[in-house]
């Protein structure tokens, strides 16, 4: 995202910081999904450079500053397809890394578990998968994790919870809150420090 310097060659980042020129290095909400993406990409051995030139692509195709954010890829593991809808109306694939259309017979990834997107546009993130209790959300509390249904952060929750010995009842008492919601919280805290 923000680049890196081999040598004497610098290398761009894959697309420009949601935040830049706010704070050194911050994430914005869309940074954090198009990490996400690419993780996940990676995880499905598709190579850095291939990344770069399917996010290139994708922007330059989809004139979005996050191209990842868009609900329209898949993989197979060595490159990156986005779904194309064609003048008949039917949907195809356009490998993004060789500019070139494909056959549909490509795994469609678990990428957009979670996330719920407003015109091919992602406007919030269930990062629990199944579980729907913990949200990020940049039109509430700055995007910081909250409890979906009250709006009470994840930090306030899980600081509560360390000072009240671990007690999961007594800080749903505490805060009025169903003890799912305390045990999701606890839950997403302890997953994003793994």
């Amino acid at each position: 995202m923000f680049g890196y310097t081999s040598g004497s060659k610098h290398y761009a980042g894959l697309w420009r910081p949601q935040l830049e020129g706010r704070a050194t290095q911050a994430l914005g909400f869309h940074d954090l999904l198009e990490i996400r993406f690419v993780h996940a990409f990676r995880n499905y051995g598709v190579s850095l450079q291939a990344i770069r030139r399917a996010s290139a692509h994708a922007r330059e195709l989809y004139d979005q500053p996050y191209p990842f954010t868009c609900k329209r890829f898949q993989t197979d593991g060595r490159s990156i397809f986005a779904t194309v809808l064609e003048e008949t109306g039917d949907d195809t694939l356009l490998d993004l890394v060789k500019k070139q259309y494909t056959f549909k017979q490509v795994m469609t990834p678990s990428l957009y578990r979670g996330i719920e997107y407003h015109n091919d546009s992602a406007q919030r993130w269930y990062p629990l998968n199944r579980n729907r209790r913990v949200v990020l959300d940049p039109a509430r509390n700055f995007g910081k994790p909250v409890l979906a249904e009250t709006g009470m952060t994840v930090d306030a929750i899980v600081s509560a919870w360390h000072g009240e010995e671990r007690d999961v009842r007594r800080v749903a008492a505490l805060y009025e809150v169903p003890v799912a919601e305390v045990e999701a919280a606890i839950q997403f805290e302890q997953r994003t420090a793994a």
